[in-house]
């Protein structure tokens, strides 16, 4: 039966003289797959922030997994969520595999003075083969393409077997079919590990087509949420980015903004 996994209620964050989010407020049930979508500034990174555990509220509550987050306690749930940044460009030189990247996702459940053991690269070897990275398990990991790093980054989130994913613009900085890739790829790590996924990203094309529910944000708010196909709307979208832009729908309900 779904239920609650994540629950905020008039979150308030800022940066000193920058308020981040000005109370928002946002429910995500279990296994629902939610893409937040808003222009450079709209608060999205700072939301899952919030929601790992990580943001200093002002005012407002939050509630992950059952936990009550404030000063102090974010580590609990942060063993439970599983958090993809944006691609970053890593130096080739890092003395790291791919696969002993990858169990850096078990440390933080083993803790710092706890070797790995059989079952631990079980698990490390599992999520590689989920993404696709078997074959590279050995490669330096700064020896891998940009879209071969972010499968890494993935596999690591999916050793530490989190209940809730969180991917802050997954696909940045990759070319089309890098990005077509990583789409397909978080499509099926939510759907074959049963998660709750949250994904920020300010580029409409690389929304997944598999949401559930959208939700636009701007200036720190939540400016409307709903189902993809109510929402993204020439007129909203225009109204969302301060520009025109048209969406081209394509076969099985796809969206492209152009």
């Amino acid at each position: 039966m779904e239920h609650t996994i994540i629950d905020i209620d008039r979150a308030v964050v800022s940066y000193r003289e920058d308020i981040a989010l000005r109370g928002v407020s946002l429910s995500v049930e279990w296994g629902e797959f939610v893409g937040i979508v808003g222009p450079n500034g709209a608060g999205k990174t700072t939301l899952l922030t919030v929601i790992n555990g990580m943001g200093k509220l002002v005012q407002g509550k939050v509630q992950v997994l059952g936990y009550s987050l404030g000063a102090g306690n974010g580590h609990a749930v942060r063993k439970k969520i599983g958090y993809v940044p944006q691609a970053a460009n890593i130096d080739p030189r890092m003395p790291m595999s791919v696969r002993e990247v990858v169990m850096v996702g078990r440390y933080g459940t083993l803790g710092l003075f706890h070797m790995p053991d059989k079952d631990d690269w079980r698990l490390v070897d599992k999520a590689l083969e989920l993404v696709g990275m078997t074959h590279l398990a050995h490669r330096p990991i700064g020896h891998l393409s940009g879209g071969e790093q972010q499968r890494v980054a993935i596999a690591r989130c999916l050793a530490q077997e989190p209940q809730v994913f969180l991917l802050d613009e997954p696909t940045a900085s990759l070319d089309w079919k890098a990005k077509a890739d990583i789409l397909g790829l978080v499509k099926l790590v939510h759907s074959s590990r049963r998660l709750t996924t949250l994904c920020v990203t300010h580029d409409l094309s690389a929304l997944p087509l598999a949401c559930d529910r959208v939700v636009l944000m701007k200036d720190g708010v939540i400016w409307a949420e709903g189902s993809p196909a109510g929402l993204l709307t020439d007129e909203n979208l225009s109204e969302l980015y301060d520009m025109p832009i048209s969406v081209v729908r394509q076969r099985r309900h796809e969206t492209i903004a152009v």
